[in-house]
C-alpha cells in the first residue's frame, strides 16, 4: 500500500508559479498511474492532470492545459504538478492519487478509479 504526501503549495499572486510535489512511499511507484486533482471550498473534487507509469501518456484538465505540466521521477518515487500562469479560480486544496495499474500507458482523470490519496496541499491564488 503507497503512502502519499502532498507539499509546495501557498500564497501566490495571480500570473505566479508554484510547483507542487507528491512524495510516495510503502509501495512500487513505477506501478501506479497518478493523478492530481483539487476541491475548492463547497465545490466537488475534480481533476487536474493526470500521468501514466511510464510517463507516455499525459491528460488535462481543459481550465488548466497549457498552464499546467504533470511530471514524474520514477526514481525519486515522485510525482510533480508545475503550475505557471496561475488564476484566482486555482485556488483549492490540491490533492495527488495514485491507481495501481497493469497497463504503462493508460491515465484516468475519474477520482473514483484512484485507491490511493494524499492529504492535500493548499494553493491560494490572489487577484
Amino acid at each position: 500500500q503507497v503512502q502519499l504526501v502532498e507539499s509546495g503549495g501557498g500564497l501566490v499572486q495571480a500570473g505566479g508559479s508554484l510547483r507542487l510535489s507528491c512524495a510516495a512511499s510503502g509501495g512500487t511507484f513505477s506501478t501506479y498511474a497518478m493523478g492530481w486533482f483539487r476541491q475548492a471550498p463547497g465545490k466537488e473534487r475534480e481533476f487536474v492532470a493526470a500521468i501514466s507509469r511510464n510517463a507516455i501518456s499525459s491528460n488535462y484538465a481543459d481550465s488548466v492545459k497549457g498552464r499546467f505540466t504533470i511530471s514524474r521521477d520514477n526514481a525519486k518515487n515522485t510525482l510533480y504538478l508545475q503550475m505557471n500562469t496561475l488564476k484566482p479560480g486555482d485556488t483549492a486544496v490540491y490533492y495527488c492519487a495514485a491507481k495501481p495499474w497493469s497497463s504503462t500507458s493508460s491515465t484516468s482523470s475519474e477520482p473514483k478509479r484512484y485507491d490511493y490519496w494524499g492529504q492535500g496541499t493548499q494553493v491560494t491564488v490572489s487577484s
